[in-house]
């Protein structure tokens, strides 16, 4: 039996909905169907088609109580909308139904398991969000919430761990069909560690350990954990509050976190072995993977940054927030490496190539344009020539707005960089990140939609990732260099 609050959230979607116009939505990346979209939750493969719900309030562009939204695709890159698949409509989750997983049982069913908070009122007169783990099953469409909600609370919680601050469940099935969890949480530290549940049939949940303890290195409170297998090594994916810079690798605010290392089965501890950033630019946060029926691990996250949700195209839009490119994984060099989806290319029209060409100076090629594209460049110092001091890659631009990528071989610095690209606002508009290149040679393939612009470098050894919400009209692309640069462009239109 579907709610009163469900059925409203439904109908107010629906008419909402059909108000906007794909011309005003990403042309390839998924965005709410209305309202406000956050966390990719329930990333998962269900009857024949991916599933993305995600963190939503269809009622307006704000963060605000916490639905599920919910969209199917087979390709991950073109979403068809379903109804809403959660609102927050019992007693344990009255103030909002927050992220968590899903997967497909053994008798057909899906189980989605997620965070229900209720805001209790604390001793101090202060108010405080009990966070509890809940489930719900169902065909894919419609879902029905456990009666036994919820199946974790604060007496799962190990000793010192918050029951504020306990939240975004990502579920797995083992080899023996048997199930595993891992759960955010505070520790009595004040930072972030990651515990592990375990099920024989997902719905009867236990405790067996703390994964990973934070102990205060990355930032504090740890959120959207995800563990999985990669390459021989397992891979902690997670995102932590309140960072600490450290050099050009991670950045202030809220950021994202690998944790590479090796994980015993049998007494289920996991050992690092290597950290790194996930996402090296403005505007990625909790990501989520799958496995995809033919054995690619595929990563998807929010294209936002907390810190940055003023920056918009106007602030009565009709909706916010929007999903990166899904990004295959892998580890190389004891590193993770992302690519696009490869089903992006299905995509590619339209391509215009050239090869060594000299630029020094300000340099527009014929045919390189464009808003919906994907860009391969590689730059080089010209054949003979010293070592170029500075190059840029500028998109997105009209007289008036422009965003630009740039290169300073002599620091081995890449910086995006969206100050010119029309905000009103003065938030983060560049990010720098250390890359490695080999005298000054350097792969960039950089992949534009209406709002966003995602840079893979080296192949995908580091992503530099932000939201544009320059006008569409903006579409010219030029290339600068502060001595001279050899350069291979092919430019692709994305349909």
């Amino acid at each position: 039996m579907t709610s009163q609050t469900l059925r409203e959230a439904r109908k107010y979607e629906e008419t909402s909905g059909k108000m906007i116009s794909k011309e005003e939505r990403p042309a390839f990346h998924l965005a709410p169907r209305t309202g406000w979209m956050n966390d990719p939750n329930g990333f998962s493969w269900y009857d024949g088609k991916y599933h993305l719900f995600y963190q939503y309030n269809p009622y307006e562009s704000q963060w605000g109580p916490m639905h599920w939204g919910h969209a199917v695709s087979s390709d991950l890159l073109h979403w068809e909308y379903l109804p809403a698949a959660l609102a927050p409509d019992e007693t344990y989750d009255r103030d909002g139904c927050f992220s968590g997983s899903a997967l497909a049982l053994p008798d057909g069913r899906q189980l989605l398991m997620y965070t229900g908070v209720v805001r209790t009122r604390q001793e101090n007169g202060g108010w405080n969000e009990v966070q509890t783990q809940c489930l719900a099953v169902g065909d894919g469409v419609d879902y029905v919430k456990y009666e036994h909600n919820p199946v974790l609370d604060e007496t799962h919680v190990p000793d010192g761990g918050s029951r504020y601050d306990f939240r975004d469940p990502k579920m797995w099935q083992e080899e023996d069909g048997s199930y595993r969890c891992v759960v955010a949480n505070r520790a009595a530290d004040g930072s972030g560690q990651i515990l592990l549940f375990s099920s024989a049939d997902g719905f009867k949940w236990n405790f067996v350990k703390i994964l990973s303890a934070n102990r205060n290195r990355f930032g504090k409170m740890w959120e959207c954990p995800d563990f999985f297998p990669l390459d021989g090594k397992w891979v902690l994916m997670t995102s932590p509050q309140d960072m600490l810079p450290s050099g050009f690798e991670y950045h202030n605010g809220n950021g994202t976190l690998c944790l590479i290392g090796d994980y015993d089965r049998e007494t289920e501890a996991f050992r690092e072995t290597a950290d790194q950033s996930i996402d090296y630019g403005i505007d990625f946060y909790a990501p989520q993977t799958i496995l995809t029926p033919d054995g690619r691990r595929v990563m998807i996250g929010w294209m936002q940054n907390w810190d940055t949700c003023n920056h918009r195209r106007k602030h009565d839009e009709a909706w916010f927030g929007q999903m990166s490119l899904p990004r295959e994984l892998s580890l190389r060099n004891g590193r993770l490496y992302q690519k696009p989806i490869r089903e992006l290319e299905e995509m590619r029209t339209n391509r215009v190539c050239y090869e060594k060409v000299d630029v020094s100076g300000e340099v527009r090629l014929e045919g390189i344009s464009g808003r919906r594209i994907d860009m391969e460049l590689t730059v080089r110092p010209e054949e003979g020539g010293s070592l170029y001091r500075k190059f840029s890659v500028r998109f997105a631009g009209n007289e008036q707005y422009y965003t630009s990528l740039s290169f300073r071989p002599g620091e081995s610095v890449l910086k995006v960089d969206r100050k010119f690209s029309g905000s009103r606002r003065a938030i983060i508009h560049q990010r720098r990140s250390l890359v490695h290149h080999r005298n000054g040679e350097l792969k960039l393939r950089i992949i534009l939609d209406r709002f966003s612009v995602e840079v893979f470098v080296n192949d995908g050894e580091q992503v530099l990732t932000a939201v544009l919400y320059t006008d569409q009209e903006a579409e010219g692309i030029s290339f600068l260099a502060e001595g001279t640069v050899s350069m291979d462009v092919t430019k692709y239109d994305l349909r």
